[in-house]
């Protein structure tokens, strides 16, 4: 059964445009970007959104739809009455270059600026040796698809432009509790996460768990455990004296 749905679309370039609407034709089955699809083909053939597998595994049809971060290939039409208008939208955070495709250059950016995976010096690759148990923690931030949703929902960047170059973002905080759960990562992230990273602006709001479409419990399982392990450096009484000892023997030997 199709039906004649209403959509409101943002288009421009740069920081201007507007929404259009347009009222197009909707199929049992389909998802918004079936919709934005049949628009390029039949109403708007310059309209640009950026997308790649349509099966929720690439990240690169991230959009707002009425005002929530969304994958469009995800989001099914079943899930709105058939009178109700859809309003799509570019990610808020990053810049526009064409209607629905953002510049999420800042994400790679912030990902070259976190150290790669560390192992010690003296054990080779195929030497690694861990159990499940030890990896279990960090395994399940591999899931993500860098859809960028996270970074985009976070008020911190999303509502204060100017404390990007201070702040990576849920998306690479996750990757920098990753690796200092890894068994293996000897590379000291702490000091780097609060310091570099901006650790500390996160208020743990969850709001970027909310949004991950892989359900990546993000504040309660890397933020949140990544601001404890900076407080018990910097905080914890006996941690504080052992490290005290352990630099007065260093320096003697």
């Amino acid at each position: 059964m199709s039906y004649k749905a209403k959509f409101r679309v943002w288009r421009g370039e740069g920081g201007e445009g507007k929404l259009e609407d347009f009222t197009v034709e909707v199929n049992e089955g389909e998802v918004v970007l079936d919709i934005i699809h049949r628009l390029q083909a039949t109403q708007a053939p310059d309209l640009a959104v950026r997308w790649n597998c349509k099966a929720g595994k690439c990240g690169s049809c991230s959009m707002e739809i009425n005002g929530k971060p969304k994958l469009g290939c995800m989001t099914r039409m079943s899930t709105f009455s058939e009178d109700e208008t859809i309003t799509v939208t570019p990610m808020r955070t990053f810049p526009v270059i064409k209607d629905l495709v953002t510049d999420v250059s800042f994400n790679y950016q912030k990902a070259r600026e976190i150290p790669s995976f560390t192992p010690p010096a003296n054990v080779q690759p195929g030497e690694y040796r861990m159990q499940q148990i030890d990896v279990e923690r960090s395994q399940e931030f591999r899931k993500c698809i860098e859809c960028f949703m996270c970074n985009n929902v976070c008020h911190v960047i999303r509502d204060h432009e100017e404390n990007k170059p201070e702040f990576a973002g849920p998306r690479f905080l996750m990757r920098i509790a990753e690796l200092d759960m890894h068994p293996y990562d000897v590379a000291d992230r702490k000091d780097a996460a609060q310091e570099e990273h901006g650790l500390g602006y996160c208020n743990i709001t969850k709001c970027c768990t909310e949004v991950c479409p892989e359900h990546i419990k993000i504040t309660d399982n890397a933020l949140i455990p990544m601001k404890e392990r900076v407080v018990d450096r910097k905080y914890d009484p006996l941690v504080w004296l052992g490290n005290k000892i352990f630099k007065r023997s260093s320096s003697k030997s």
